[in-house]
């Protein structure tokens, strides 16, 4: 029965024929403050015992017996001075032959009852007993009242196996015991107790009614066994979590008003019971949620009531409607749970890699110089920004296949990562820079800004720039983390960007940072970028004219000793157009130098002498290497050819100058004796004509 739902008065008992049988509706007050009444109700339904259900309507039970000062009785005192012996009249015992009401007695122990074996309702309401006892002669009691009293222990039951109803509302029991032979039990009332634990209750397999209102329970729990309980009352106690609800297959009613249960997972067993109609969870944390009723509607079709308020057929549309909504959230909220940790792994998979890399580059004749950083990943475990470790996968396709369908923006392969987060491309391992050749849209590569690169060597970065500057236009922040830096020369390959406005060198695997004026050469180098920061820092006008005062000298003694063909070749067409000007002796005019500083502003060109400062990655200068290799073989493989049929010439001339005189006698003497007879010589030759026709 719903607290507050009947507005009878204190005490009334009112039957009715429900169900085939008798429904009864106790109510037990208590006065706290200022005349408050306040109600703990209990619903009784006992099956239909004709001689009970007669004689209570033979004698009008409709009447307030709260009203009544008790029947007339009369306290002897017994042969044990300590309790009182009760007696009533023989009119008493005919009129009220199987009820007895002794509450607002001032009682502090339960009287001897002779001679009442009968009696089936007794009530000891509002006194000051402290312990139940004297009654176990009544074994046809039913009905056992003993609300706001004094008692700290359940005892003296164990011979009431008929008793249905037992009412111990507003005493001092700590522990629910002693009810091992009240298997008949239909209602059970401990409320307003100091209870912190249901426990041995659970072959009470009849019990319809259990109200723990207001005790000290923590946690419901060890419920199995009553299979009967159609309503448990669980309001104003400190409980966090509900189990075991979903096993008792008659419960109806579940009052958990004003507890501590803040999430749904804490009360999710009430999602899987099928008898459930009537809940309360108002004055919990849990109701204060903007999710809260959409919640218990969507996994609570059957409810009827929440909170004492019915539930309309609106209210489960848009729970359903909402619950759809919050799916599909938490679906997408579970891909990108997924992607991270995809990303995760394949991060650390590239480290490890990017380790192994650099442990057999340092294990050779240089490993004395550096040594193995301790920050960097081992082969088990990998630190991803001092956030934590992570375990390297060992099948890269071992995780939830619905990853697959979000993985837009984002290519996973098991040795490198490509990103866009907002505005800035992030890649990592060298595998990644092959991602430079897909089409990337207009839009996405407009709004990348920042492009970092981690765990790729930097001479392998060098030779995808061009490309970087074409696909991503509007790149001005450049970051290195873990990309093996050790030398300023090779800031030199930065120039030819189109700009940078930032640039982040992060000391984690790039040694070039230990160098004290790595800035100043930064500055100095690029200056015709105007950068704005480095690492982080403005850089201000003095940087500026410290770098040209420290690397100023440097560039004009690597122009000076460059050939003209090598620095021509150095230079841009503009530059070429410039230089040759000056070398004619043109540029020697006042104002040339001037107006070509200022040229060089207004197109943001590098200065000439800091042209000639770039930087050849080894493979570039292998491949040079190999290059002038094959053009000297070839060089010199023709030069062999040119002399040796030279010699071969030579050796035919001289040859036929020792054999010439001797030729040049035979050929008159055959000459002569081939014309010697004139007319044998004219027919010979007619003859080859005609042959030779």
């Amino acid at each position: 029965m719903i607290p507050g739902k009947y507005r009878t008065n204190p005490g009334r008992i009112t039957p009715s024929n429900v169900n085939c049988g008798l429904h009864l509706v106790i109510q037990t007050s208590s006065v706290p403050e200022k005349n408050k009444v306040r109600f703990e109700q209990i619903e009784l339904r006992l099956t239909k015992d004709s001689s009970f259900h007669n004689r209570l309507l033979q004698h009008d039970i409709e009447k307030n017996y709260s009203s009544r000062q008790g029947d007339h009785v009369y306290l002897g005192s017994s042969s044990m001075p300590s309790f009182p012996v009760l007696h009533r009249s023989s009119e008493e015992k005919i009129l009220y032959s199987d009820r007895l009401t002794l509450e607002r007695q001032k009682l502090t122990v339960c009287p001897v009852i002779d001679g009442e074996e009968h009696l089936r309702l007794l009530n000891f309401q509002h006194n000051f007993i402290t312990r139940i006892q004297n009654i176990s002669n009544l074994q046809s009691l039913i009905f056992l009242d003993l609300y706001d009293n004094q008692i700290e222990e359940i005892s003296g039951l164990s011979t009431l196996r008929s008793l249905r109803v037992l009412l111990l509302g507003k005493n001092r029991i700590k522990k629910i015991s002693n009810l091992d032979n009240l298997k008949s039990l239909d209602v059970l009332d401990l409320h307003g107790n100091q209870i912190s634990k249901i426990e041995n209750v659970s072959h009470l397999c009849d019990l319809r009614v259990l109200n723990l209102a207001r005790n000290f329970l923590n946690d419901v729990d060890d419920l199995n066994g009553l299979s009967s309980l159609t309503e448990l009352n669980l309001r104003h106690n400190q409980i966090t979590s509900v189990r075991d609800v979903d096993n008792l297959p008659c419960l109806q009613r579940l009052f958990l008003s004003y507890n501590n249960i803040s999430c749904f997972e804490d009360i999710l067993c009430l999602a899987d019971s099928n008898s459930l109609s009537d809940i309360t969870l108002d004055g919990n944390p849990i109701a204060q949620e903007s999710w809260y009723k959409h919640t218990i509607l969507q996994h609570m079709m059957q409810l009827r009531q929440l909170d004492m308020k019915r539930i309309t057929e609106e209210e489960r549309r848009m729970a359903s409607i909402v619950a759809r909504k919050e799916e599909e959230k938490k679906r997408e909220s579970h891909k990108q749970t997924l992607i991270k940790e995809k990303k995760r792994l394949t991060i650390c998979n590239v480290a490890r890699k990017w380790d192994m890399q650099q442990n057999r580059v340092t294990s050779g004749p240089s490993s004395s110089q550096d040594g193995k950083d301790s920050d960097v990943p081992s082969q088990d475990t990998c630190q991803l920004n001092g956030s934590g470790t992570c375990v390297y996968p060992e099948e890269p396709g071992s995780l939830d296949p619905v990853i697959s369908t979000a993985l837009q923006g984002l290519a996973v392969i098991e040795n490198h990562l490509v990103e866009v987060d907002g505005d800035t491309l992030f890649l990592y391992g060298s595998g990644a820079l092959e991602s430079l050749d897909r089409n990337w849209s207009v839009q996405t590569a407009g709004l990348v800004t920042t492009v970092s690169f981690t765990f790729i060597e930097f001479d392998e970065i060098v030779q995808i720039l061009p490309k970087l500057k074409i696909k991503f236009p509007n790149s001005l922040h450049l970051k290195f983390k873990e990309t093996n830096l050790v030398m300023l020369q090779q800031f030199n390959a930065l120039a030819q960007l189109r700009r940078i406005d930032q640039l982040t060198i992060d000391p984690q695997g790039n040694p070039v940072v230990n160098f004290t004026l790595w800035k100043y050469y930064v500055l100095f180098r690029l200056s015709h970028f105007s950068m704005q920061k480095i690492n982080g820092t403005e850089v201000t006008q003095n940087d500026m004219i410290m770098a040209e005062r420290l690397f100023g000298i440097l560039a004009h003694v690597a122009s000076s000793e460059l050939p003209q063909y090598r620095l021509l070749s150095l230079l841009g067409e503009v530059r070429k157009k410039q230089f040759r000007y000056l070398l004619e002796g043109k540029g020697k005019k006042s104002g040339v130098v001037s107006e070509e500083n200022n040229e060089n502003k207004r197109l943001g060109g590098e200065n000439t002498n800091r042209a000639t400062l770039n930087y050849t990655t080894r493979d570039f200068y292998t491949e040079k290497l190999e290059e002038i290799k094959e053009k000297k073989k070839f060089c010199k493989t023709y030069i062999h050819d040119l002399v040796k049929e030279a010699a071969e010439i030579n050796m035919k001339n001289e040859s036929l100058q020792k054999l010439w005189p001797q030729m040049f006698i035979e050929l008159v003497r055959d000459a002569v004796i081939e014309i010697r007879n004139k007319n044998s010589y004219m027919k010979l030759c007619l003859q080859r004509i005609t042959d030779t026709k």
